[in-house]
Order: C-alpha cells, then structure tokens, then sequence
C-alpha cells in the first residue's frame, strides 16, 4: 500500500493528529467575469476536517455548496487558492516528484458521479483497470495484472469476473459500470477513495448494492471514502461521520446519529427535516426556510446562511461564526458554525471572542 512520509523539518503547521487524511483552512477561490469587472467566487473557504482509518465520512449539502471543489482539490484536480492538504502527516504540497505524486494518486483515488461517461466506451473494461495497473503498481508482474484486474472486479461484487471484463461499458448497466469504478480505485491499494456522487444517476432500486460495495470496502479492507451526497437517507446508511456544506463553509460536523438526530445548525435542521424520516428532528420545517443559496462572490461578513434562516439575529449578519465544538459525540466531537447554536450550547461568549 502507498505511504508518506512523516511532515519535513520545515514544516511549522501540524496535521490533525491520527487523520490519514486532512485539509486545514482549505480555500479555493475562482475569478469571474470580464476584464473590467473581475470578481472572486468563493468555491470553498477556510474548511477544515479529518478522515480517520477505516472511516467513512459523509460530506452533504445542496448543489453549489462546495463538495465537488472539495472532492478535486483533494484528488489534485485543483490547487488550493490558500490552506493545506495532508495525507499520512505530510503537507500533500510537499510531494515534487513525480513519484511522490503518483503514490499520491494511488492512495487517494476517485470515483466519479456519472457511470455512462467515467469509462472510455472505444474500450473493453480491462483497458482502464489493466493501464491503471501498470502506471500505479509496479511491483505487480505484466503476465499477473490480469489476475489482480479480477481480484478486484470480483471485490466489488461482479461475477464472472473475468467475462465482464472482456465487455464493453455499453454492454453494462449503470450498476455495473459504477462498480468498476470503484473496482479500478482499488486496484491502485488506495488509503481514502473519493466517492462523488456516486449513485445519484442509479436507479434507486439499485443504490443499495453500491452503498453495501462502500461499506464492505471499509470493513474488509480498510479502505476510507468521503462520501459527497445530497441524500441525507443514504449517508445515515452508510457513513460513520457527516459534515454539512453550506455556500463554501462547513457548518456541521460530527457523528452521523449525532448530526441527524440532533441537528445544530439551522441548515441541517432544514436538510434533515425535508426527509421523510419519523426519527428526525423538525426544528426547522422546509417552509419556514425559503430561498436559495447565495453566489458566493466577494462575499461580507456574517453568516451566509442568514438571509434563508428563521433564527436569524442582527451578529449573524455581522459576523462569520467560527466551527466550534458544542457536544462531544461518539468517537467525534459535534461542531457547528451557528452564533444561536453556540449561545444554546453555553459558547455564546467563546463564539463571540473567536470570531
């Protein structure tokens, strides 16, 4: 399995202690509009979170709230505008060989939301799996590749493994070509696999099997994912942990129940109390909070949830509330970004001299 290394000497800031894979005040920012009106776009800013061994972390929210750009800039897609990434105790920006970055890659692959475009329909379904296999894992020989390719297609549940990846992907369904692409992120070892959206576009009769293929990756093989979903229902399934997006900002955190059956914060009391669940708390109706959320361009101060929120008040509009922690939890504290959520808590006034 591909490793890092311990942080350099040079290194001044410090990893989460026992995350395998952290951000700290991670920012990325995009320019927008023309030459004579060039603004800022706040994709995310200052998001700071772990994920542990063996973990899955739910990451929810609306569409725009940030999770995709989260889910790149820790693929490599994108670079942060400012903050940090780490992975093993080690600054990811510290990795200069190319080396370095492919062992990175390796360990902290993604799974992408859309199964009928994520495979390369001029091939059959070895070809990803079986390239993927040479560039990332060296110490397998070529005549053996073929056998790993069929360890892992059969790891994610697709049997006979070896005639289905003599197919091509049009010969698949949605379901299967999904797996594969979980099948072709395990090939590689990984520690963290990056799972955007991915079964958003299956049918629902069929999600359950790919949340069970998470699930099993986590428990048999220890594999971590961060799970980017906007259904709340197949989070509470599948994750150990949840954090909730709003407008850039990560406004809650914690252990799945303790998020879902007590919701802190404004916007998740408004997510969890559109589900259809007797179990969920209903401080906030769907009704009460309207409007959407905001274009994030060169934002002001305050609370961006402020403008759809029932219990707003006149700091909320003034100043941004910081991630505090509010409880402990099991296994994980619960933070949240709320003035009214801090006060309920008795952190009115640490809230206020934070921020």
């Amino acid at each position: 399995m591909s490793t890092a290394t311990a942080p350099s000497a040079g290194d001044t800031a410090t990893p989460p202690e026992g995350a395998l894979l952290a951000a700290t005040d991670l920012t990325r920012t995009f320019r927008v509009g023309g030459w004579r009106g060039r603004k800022t776009l706040h994709a995310v800013d200052e998001a700071t979170f772990a994920i542990g061994k063996g973990e899955i972390v739910a990451l929810v929210g609306e569409s725009g709230s940030g999770k995709s750009t989260i889910a790149r800039l820790l693929a490599g897609v994108y670079r942060p505008s400012s903050g940090d990434i780490w992975f093993n105790g080690r600054r990811v920006s510290a990795l200069r060989s190319r080396g370095e970055q492919l062992a990175y890659r390796a360990a902290v692959p993604m799974v992408f939301q859309d199964p009928f475009s994520s495979l390369n329909p001029a091939y059959r379904v070895n070809h990803g799996i079986l390239r993927g296999l040479k560039l990332h894992r060296p110490d397998i020989a070529p005549a053996d590749r073929m056998d790993e390719a069929i360890r892992v297609v059969e790891a994610v549940g697709l049997r006979p493994a070896a005639e289905v990846l003599q197919r091509y992907p049009y010969e698949l369904s949605g379901g299967q070509r999904q797996r594969i692409g979980f099948a072709q992120a395990l090939a590689y070892q990984p520690q963290v696999i990056l799972a955007d959206e991915p079964v958003s576009m299956l049918d629902i009769s069929i999600r359950i099997g790919l949340l069970n293929v998470m699930a099993r990756l986590r428990d048999e093989q220890g594999v971590s994912l961060l799970y980017i979903t906007h259904d709340i229902a197949s989070a509470r399934y599948v994750a150990d942990r949840m954090m909730v997006m709003y407008a850039g900002r990560v406004v809650e955190s914690g252990p799945v129940e303790e998020v879902l059956g007590n919701p802190r914060h404004p916007y998740t009391q408004l997510l969890v109390a559109a589900v259809p669940d007797p179990r969920a708390a209903l401080t906030v109706t769907a009704e009460q909070a309207k409007g959407e959320p905001p274009k994030v361009i060169d934002p002001e101060p305050g609370c961006r949830f402020a403008d759809r929120c029932p219990l707003v008040r006149d700091v909320c509009r003034r100043v941004t509330p910081p991630l505090l922690e509010l409880a402990p939890g099991d296994g994980a504290p619960v933070l949240a970004a709320c003035h009214v959520a801090a006060e309920q808590a008795g952190r009115g006034a640490e809230s206020a001299h934070a921020a």
